[in-house]
Formats: C-alpha cells, structure tokens, sequence
C-alpha cells in the first residue's frame, strides 16, 4: 500500500510531497454559492441545507442546557473520567501562555508596553461525520475560556436524527460553552460569518474540518471575519531509522490515516529495509481496525521515502513542513531541535501522536498542507489581540522630536511633523 520511493533527487521533492488536491475553482464555486444561500436566507437556508448534506430535519438548531446537562448520563464513568483529564492537562499547558509583558522605556520619558485583551465573539466549528470530533472542543474551548473571550458559539453537524453525540455536550460543558448549534459544514462556518436570526456572527472562527469547510473559513476572511488557520485534511510524517520500532510506525501511520480517505501519511528513513517491514505491520494491523477501509483510502495518497542520511531526512522533512512529525530516531530530541517547520512534533518510539490529539496537554488544532511553515497551532494567544500603547513626557518628546521631525519631513508629510512641533512650542 506504501509506494516506496528510493533516494529521490531534491529536485522531485516538490512533486513527490505534493497533497492530495481536487478543483480549486470548482470547490470554490460551491462554496461559495451555499455561503451566499446562507447570508441570503438565514435559518431557513441553513434548514435547507442541513437537510440536503447532513439528512437532518431540524425546527430548531440550538441545543439547550438540559440537553446538555442530560449528556453526561449518556456516556460511561471512563469516558467522563478521561475527558476531565484531558481537560486538565490542556489547561495546565495553557495556562502559562498567559503572560503579562512589562513596559519598556525606550527612552528617558518614553514608556511603551503591550496588553492583551480577548477576541469577544469566537466561532468553534467541531466536524462530526464519521467521527464526532469532541476532543477539538478542549483543545478550542479551554484557551477561550483562559482568554477571557466573552462569547463562544459552537457549531457541529447533526446526525440524521438531528442529534449529537453526548461527548461532544459533555466536552461543551466542560469549558462552559453554552451556545450550540446543531449545524455543520459550510453552511455553519456561513452562519458564524454572517449571522443568522439564531447563530449570533463572530469574529473569528476555529476548527478544522474538509476541503469544503476549509474553503469556507477562506471565503470567511475576505468577509473581514478572521480564522485560526487555513487547516485541511489531517496528515502525519514519521522520520524514523534503524531503531524505530515497525509496529509502532505502522500503527502512528494508521492513526492518521484512519481519519478519511484525504488524509496523507509519510515515512521518511535511512533504513530501507524499514518499509517493507511497516507494510507488513500495517496489513496485520488493518485486518482488526474498523476504519480499515478509510485507511487503505488514505493510503493511496501516501509514500515511504528512503533518504541516504539524516541531514537528507531533515531536509525532506522541513520541505514536507507537516501537520505532526514523529520522530522515531535515536537522538530524537537532538533532531528535533533542528526542524523548522512542523505543527507539533513527537519525540521518541514512546511519544505517538494520539496523545498530543487528546490528552498530553499540548493543542491538536495544527497548521496542515504544509502552511507550518508560516503558521504556529492553536493556543491562548489565538483567542486575544495585542494592544499597544505608549507614555511619553514632555521631556520624553523633547528627546525624541528631532527624530520624528526628521523622518517625516523626509516622507513628505509635514502634518505628522507639526503634530510634534505644535506640542513643544514655548506657551
């Protein structure tokens, strides 16, 4: 299932680390047209078209608290337990990223400082589908709620029932999400953007999702509305080498791979005896999973590739810049060190990615199809805005007016001068 690629030329990289892609103008096209059936039409469109993607018919796409509190009896004591300490940990992580900066005085009489404030209305789009991302809620709603933001809308789609999985109400609860709507795909990032006479709009949305969400978050933004990141499908590299264990590879292989038939994995080795023993591992592991089928789907779009050293491995992997990066090697943390684009990266045979998906502590909302090379993942500092400000004297401007004048003079806009000048006049 792994096309094994033998020590490539650098110059067949761009191609061999491509992503899967469709139509870029045809999928925005659609897109486009649901947004503006959205903005158009309000509750009614979003009925419409829950109806037509989802199956679902719904009078009403708000759930409310006693659904919601009703949820934790619908799930064991060991699922409750382990999102309670999911949610700990996520916090413990977060919390630090709480930072206050202390001013700087740049000069004698000039103060300048940064605060943060919270983005007051924020969007969390958490998928459903063939697996109801309830996880996504801690990894959103825990660094929302640190910030402060005052307003959080939750969307997910509803099953044919027009129901949601109780976990995701539960995770809800737990970082005290009270407005959510029964509402998925394209049509619920329209209605965050636009508003609806029931989903209030924000300002700026979050979460993952397909290539159509993804796209929708896009359009999103030329309607002034910002997102997280531009995320797609989900992927995952592994670097490994002679010390990695196959079995495990195959299985972190497979843990990306199972997520839907877009998703991308790639191993990366300098054993190239590594391959054919993670394609055995994999074909046993497949026969007991049952998202076999999204796998082998997933498969078909990915590669192992057999590098000469770890310096061509290091390359390969900065250039695939990837969502997560497992790296099975000796000196993992030594290597580590060295990669500069990645989303979150795994240490170690021990470290697989599932724990940075739901409960290690770090975020699992993560930059994909290569833009970790520009974008960090999600954390506090997502949910605020930096204000600046500054302090100055009058001996502080006396200082620096010589500057300023100068510089806009030098610009040709003697207004910005006067404005310095006016204040240091004699009186």
């Amino acid at each position: 299932m792994l096309s094994t690629i033998l020590y490539p030329e650098v110059a067949t990289w761009p191609s061999l680390l491509q992503r899967p892609v469709s139509d870029p103008t045809r999928l925005f096209d659609q897109v486009r047209k649901i947004m503006e059936e959205v903005k158009a039409g309000g509750d009614a469109a979003v009925r419409r078209l829950t109806k037509e993607f989802d199956g679902a018919t719904l009078d009403d796409f708000s759930i409310n608290q006693q659904t919601v509190a009703a949820a934790a009896e619908k799930i064991s004591v060991e699922l409750l337990q382990a999102i309670r300490q999911a949610a700990s940990n996520i916090r413990q992580f977060h919390t630090p990223q709480l930072r206050q900066e202390d001013p700087i005085e740049t000069m004698p009489g000039i103060t300048c400082w940064r605060r943060s404030r919270p983005i007051e209305k924020v969007g969390l789009y958490i998928p459903g589908g063939t697996a109801p991302l309830f996880s996504t809620i801690l990894m959103l709603g825990i660094p929302a709620q640190l910030a402060g933001c005052k307003e959080v809308i939750l969307c997910t789609p509803p099953g044919k029932d027009g129901k949601v999985h109780p976990a995701i109400l539960v995770a809800a609860a737990e970082v005290g999400i009270q407005q959510i709507f029964t509402i998925g795909g394209v049509q619920a990032i329209a209605a965050m953007t636009y508003g609806t006479e029931t989903v209030p709009a924000v300002y700026k949305i979050f979460g993952p999702g397909n290539q159509y969400v993804t796209a929708a978050k896009q359009l999103a933004q030329q309607e002034g509305i910002a997102i997280d990141m531009p995320a797609g499908p989900s992927e995952v590299c592994v670097w490994a080498d002679a010390s990695a264990h196959p079995e495990f590879v195959a299985a972190d292989l497979l843990s990306q791979a199972e997520h839907g038939a877009d998703s991308q994995v790639l191993l990366v080795t300098t054993d190239d005896s590594l391959p054919a023993k993670v394609e055995k591992a994999v074909q046993q592991q497949l026969a007991i999973l049952p998202r076999a089928d999204y796998a082998r789907q997933a498969f078909h779009n990915s590669k192992a590739i057999i590098v000469k050293d770890q310096q061509d491995a290091l390359a390969l992997v900065n250039a695939y810049a990837p969502e997560h990066l497992i790296i099975a090697c000796e000196e993992a943390e030594l290597l580590g060190e060295k990669v500069i684009n990645a989303g979150s990266v795994f240490l170690g045979n021990y470290s697989p990615e599932s724990v940075g998906d739901y409960a290690s502590g770090t975020n699992h909302t993560l930059p994909t199809n290569g833009f970790a090379r520009a974008y960090s993942g999600v954390s506090v500092d997502s949910f605020v805005k930096k204000i600046t400000y500054q302090r100055l004297t009058r001996e502080g401007l006396t200082s620096l007016a010589p500057t300023v004048v100068e510089m806009a003079l030098a610009e040709g806009l003697q207004a910005h001068a006067r404005a310095v000048e006016i204040r240091l006049q004699p009186k």
